[in-house]
């Protein structure tokens, strides 16, 4: 754990196969606070207030719309998105929904694409109806290069900014990691930041967790335990293995472990049901 910590990329439904960044956080990025020049010391420690007391809550598109239950992390694992109403439906109503018979979309019924073109169509119509989620997946589809699209990672930064603008917060991370890194837009690192410090205040747990990485490559280990300790709180087994590495090194107390251990195994237990262990035994 004394070596540098990479912030993870590409939570949800990406397919397969998605580069993964090669990156970390510049050793002075980790405390940069939204706006902090442009704001007197009494915003900036409201502000980050605020970072630590809000977004304990996952956001409700990490649930499923079927069960209600919140999906497991990370969301693409347990889950998969329909592309005619953009719904993330948990593989345990996926099952219960083939058992019964059931064809296409599980949550709306809707006919399944036949193809990339069928596919793309759909999306795209959803767009069209001002969908942000669509709009944050079409992003990923020109950043990718999937469905049959030319790579074009402006039109993406330009899907993923209209998605972020209307609540999608999986779109803010993105641009969150875009801005950061400096793929496909100008670099502007406290710009980046900002858009995972709105993220995770709104639930967003992978966004929560890169501050964590943040904070530790900084080398203020409390600020890093306390986003840690909240992203595992919700889930985030990567978040809780951190943490247990930090106790071991003397940055985390057992105390703190205890917590978010426990904490984790409540989260973990909330979104367990019979349908989905019986998936996850199925292999589906």
């Amino acid at each position: 754990m004394s070596e540098r910590m990479e912030p993870v990329d590409s939570p949800g439904n990406e397919p397969a196969g998605a580069p993964e960044p090669a990156w970390a956080p510049a050793q002075n990025d980790g405390a940069a606070v939204a706006g902090a020049d442009d704001r007197s010391d009494t915003e900036v420690a409201r502000y980050s207030d605020r970072l630590l007391n809000e977004g304990h809550e996952r956001w409700e598109g990490d649930r499923c719309p079927i069960c209600f239950l919140f999906v497991g992390l990370p969301t693409g694992k347990y889950a998969q998105m329909n592309q005619c109403c953009m719904k993330t439906v948990c593989k345990g109503c996926i099952l219960a929904a083939h058992q019964r018979g059931l064809s296409g979309c599980e949550f709306c019924r809707t006919p399944l694409p036949r193809n990339e073109a069928s596919t793309l169509a759909m999306v795209q119509k959803r767009v069209r109806k001002g969908d942000a989620e669509a709009m944050k997946h079409l992003g990923d589809k020109y950043f990718y290069g999937r469905l049959g699209l030319t790579k074009d990672i402006p039109r993406a930064i330009e899907l993923w900014t209209e998605a972020a603008e209307l609540g999608s917060v999986d779109a803010q991370y993105h641009l969150g990691v875009r801005y950061y890194t400096g793929e496909g837009v100008e670099e502007d690192k406290p710009r980046g930041i900002c858009h995972w410090q709105e993220a995770a205040m709104k639930g967003h747990v992978p966004s929560r967790h890169n501050l964590g990485i943040l904070e530790f490559n900084k080398g203020d280990h409390e600020l890093a335990v306390q986003h840690f300790m909240i992203s595992a709180k919700m889930g985030y087994e990567e978040s809780l293995n951190v943490i247990k590495k930090m106790l071991m090194e003397g940055h985390a107390t057992k105390a703190q472990y205890a917590e978010a251990l426990r904490g984790y195994g409540d989260a973990v237990e909330e979104m367990k049901s019979h349908q989905r262990e019986e998936a996850k035994r199925l292999g589906v």
